[in-house]
């Protein structure tokens, strides 16, 4: 009989829903291996599985610890190591792969969706609709750049944690500087706390941003979101199997829109209505297309953003463990149900693992992890940019276009260079570091209410 084996945290909710779905499908109940324990160096054999699933390592201190090959877990909240963490993840993952038993999420997809800078240069590459981007290495860079209004993100994080919307006022601001985040210096450590934050001050806006770039950044140009109801809104959209499953609406105030800070799943009829059916299905066609550059995971998370005339469109974000939307159902099945259904009817074929390299099975994790080995050319190649990258495409009724089209953007995200600094092609990413916010609640940050997304220098 099938039988999927899950690599995750035993008891986490996201191994919980997901054992449910499989014993409602008919499966039996999941086997559960701990992240802890394959970092700790335990051999991982499929028990006889069809499948093995990588779920989330998130939400657990010690995991995170053992990732990051550190001493001591880190504080709550604490935003610290997302590059060793990436690392100790990658090389984890590779442990799993060596089984043998079939991954429903590819190692080197799980490797360059959560490395910002590589996975939007591959999306870029392929003609997917990505907001303009560079690479820098700290605060000054970032404003002798001249952009006026930047999201400024840490390579390797996730949940919005150490995420920085920045703006630059011009010489009617006097050039003044502002910026909403979440992230929190307290004791001279970096905290991701459950509310954003509005800076004024540059020095401590410097500080927040030089402390975040210990490992490179990846600076986006800024978007102006679409708004519905009063709020600004994005979308979280599911990819199964190649096709759209589920669909969120986040709607806020602020410029992250993260359910967890507070904000709220917005109206997805009213939301689909005012974008119209033409605008709406070119939208899920990019995510598609994103989620086709992963053709070796099951799902994929798309966050995409929809521009202020509804015509436009951008993806944000790929995210491999973006299927956590409790009591979505869509005909009648939730995104876990959607996924077995797609695994089961044969829709996916989960591709076989590679011929595990020499050593693997005998790494542990508990130390700092040294990078995984070199993929292979056919690998690399796969997941490079080109030399010479068409312009970054920002919406467009066919979202995937050949890497030889050239799509202009609208003035307001043009600049004379559309370059990007991909980094070198390292063999390392990650999933969710373990920077719980810390501080309130998410109903207590709602109530609060926050700063419009439409932010300006005042």
């Amino acid at each position: 009989m099938t039988a999927i084996t899950v690599v995750g945290v035993p008891g986490n909710r996201r191994v919980r829903l997901f054992r449910d779905a499989a014993v409602a499908a008919g499966l039996p109940e999941p086997t559960v291996v701990s992240w802890r324990d394959v970092c700790a160096g335990a051999r991982v054999d499929g028990d006889g599985s069809s499948w093995i699933r990588l779920e989330s390592p998130g939400e657990d201190a010690e995991t995170d610890r053992l990732l990051r090959g550190a001493g001591s877990e880190a504080a709550h909240g604490e935003i610290v190591g997302l590059a060793a963490w990436h690392r100790g993840l990658v090389a984890a993952a590779r442990r799993v792969e060596a089984s043998g038993v079939p991954l429903l999420t590819a190692v080197d997809e799980l490797d360059v969706m959560f490395d910002k800078r590589r996975c939007h240069a591959l999306l870029r590459s392929r003609g997917v609709a990505v907001p303009e981007a560079f690479a820098a290495a700290g605060y000054q860079e970032i404003r002798e750049r001249g952009w006026r209004r930047v999201f400024v993100k840490p390579p390797h994080g996730s949940s919005a944690s150490g995420v920085v919307a920045l703006g630059f006022g011009g010489a009617r601001e006097r050039g003044r500087v502002v910026a909403y985040t979440s992230a929190a210096l307290d004791g001279g450590k970096l905290y991701n706390e459950l509310r954003v934050h509005r800076y004024a001050d540059e020095r401590t806006i410097a500080a927040i941003v030089d402390r975040l770039a210990v490992d490179g950044l990846h600076v986006e140009r800024w978007l102006p979101k679409a708004s519905h109801d009063g709020l600004v809104f994005d979308l979280r959209v599911l990819v199964v199997a190649g096709r759209v499953s589920h669909v969120v609406v986040r709607t806020g105030r602020s410029p992250m829109t993260n359910l967890h800070l507070g904000n709220a799943r917005g109206d997805l009829p009213g939301v689909r209505a005012a974008v119209g059916e033409e605008h709406w299905a070119a939208a899920m066609r990019t995510c598609e297309a994103a989620a086709a550059c992963f053709p070796g995971s099951l799902h994929v998370g798309v966050d995409l953003m929809f521009g202020r005339d509804h015509g436009t469109h951008a993806v944000a974000e790929v995210n491999a463990f973006g299927d956590l939307l409790p009591g979505l159902l869509v005909a009648g099945r939730d995104t876990y149900s959607a996924e077995l259904d797609a695994l089961l009817s044969g829709r996916f074929t989960a591709p076989p693992p590679p011929s595990p390299a020499a050593g693997v099975q005998t790494q542990a994790v508990t130390v700092q992890p040294s990078p995984s080995p070199s993929p292979s050319p056919s690998v690399a190649e796969r997941f490079s940019p080109p030399v010479a990258p068409p312009p970054v495409v920002a919406g467009l009724p066919a979202a995937c276009l050949p890497s030889s089209s050239v799509v202009r953007l609208p003035r307001e995200l043009t600049s004379p260079s559309h370059s990007i600094v991909p980094p070198p092609a390292v063999a390392v990413r990650s999933s969710k570091p373990f920077t719980p916010p810390r501080g309130g609640s998410a109903a207590g940050a709602a109530a609060r209410g926050g700063v419009t997304e439409s932010w300006a220098v005042r």
